[in-house]
């Protein structure tokens, strides 16, 4: 393909989850030329299984993906494997969607689907261990490590409540504060449900035979865990948002409607990029309403089209 040549298509989705894809099936089945951009990297790699999802829990995240592509590309949607390197509006009228390797695509309307990174404190082994006995959705992992041993890494404020919600999937649940302060009402409320608390830094994890064994203390004690929930820092992947102008909340996200249509008229966005709280599932019902929404703007100015249309014929 000719990296100068100019493709033109209703919308350009930039990235290829589930709320990408999602968006993308429900617009090419509206008859609306579709292109999807995606890297292929998703924030859920790491896993071996996705859950909670009906009708698909306990599938692995990258056959999901595959069958999107599958389904979207059957009805007319393209799949180009690519990054994005920026978004340009052409007069407020549509826009330029610029790809890694110089390619140029023109869209009346864009989604924005590019999830987030999660943040992991700085502690060795916890990055190598991330999705598989390092976890950190419980409603995701939780049933997978069911009474085992297993530990919580306090990292923020609502660090004690993560570890009260653990002890639903365990009962020899351990908090480990690491740096952060344990309030007396806190520490009631941990003992009262029998969640024991290890103080003092973690400092590593114990891995044997490719499995979680222990968590490392600063004073060389290894507390026995077969699996630790980590709540990491969400960032969401909103540079070409931000390049756009889209307003953003206090905490740096992305302000849409609900919907998805951000404070940029023509651009909308769903799934992490903007909810640091969505799942697969909810990530995929997020990107069925903003397409629906996408296609009724569309429809809004179509109609706007033709009645300009309409009333120059009939002038002349």
């Amino acid at each position: 393909m000719n990296l100068t040549q100019i493709h033109e298509y209703d919308i350009v989705v930039i990235g290829g989850g589930a709320a990408g894809l999602s968006a993308a099936l429900v617009l090419t089945r509206a008859r609306r030329t579709v292109a999807v951009v995606d890297a292929g990297a998703p924030r859920n790699a790491p896993a071996a299984r996705m859950h909670g999802f009906l009708s698909r829990d306990g599938l692995p995240p990258q056959d999901l993906l595959a069958s999107g592509r599958s389904e979207v590309a059957g009805y007319g949607g393209v799949i180009i494997d690519s990054n994005s390197a920026g978004i340009e509006s052409r007069d407020g009228s549509s826009f330029t969607v610029r790809l890694a390797d110089g390619r140029q695509l023109t869209a009346r309307r864009v989604l924005v689907a590019t999830g987030l990174r999660d943040e992991l404190p700085d502690i060795p082994g916890l990055s190598e261990r991330w999705g598989r006995d390092v976890l950190h959705c419980p409603y995701c992992h939780g049933y997978e490590v069911r009474d085992e041993q297993v530990g919580v890494l306090g990292t923020g404020d609502d660090s004690v409540a993560f570890a009260q919600l653990v002890r639903q999937w365990a009962a020899d649940v351990v908090y480990f504060p690491h740096t952060q302060v344990i309030t007396d009402m806190q520490r009631e409320q941990l003992t009262a449900r029998a969640i024991g608390i290890v103080e003092g830094n973690v400092t590593g994890l114990q891995v044997s035979e490719d499995h979680l064994r222990g968590v490392q203390m600063h004073d060389g004690r290894v507390i026995h865990r077969g699996a630790m929930f980590v709540r990491p820092r969400f960032i969401p992947n909103n540079a070409l948002l931000v390049a756009l102008g889209c307003a953003l909340d206090e905490a740096g996200w992305v302000v849409a409607d609900a919907t998805g249509a951000t404070s940029v008229p023509g651009v909308w966005v769903d799934g992490n990029a903007s909810n640091p709280r969505a799942q697969v599932i909810t990530a995929a019902g997020e990107g069925s309403a903003a397409a629906i929404a996408l296609n009724a703007d569309l429809v809004q100015e179509d109609v706007e089209h033709a009645v300009l249309d309409l009333r120059s014929a009939v002038s002349t």
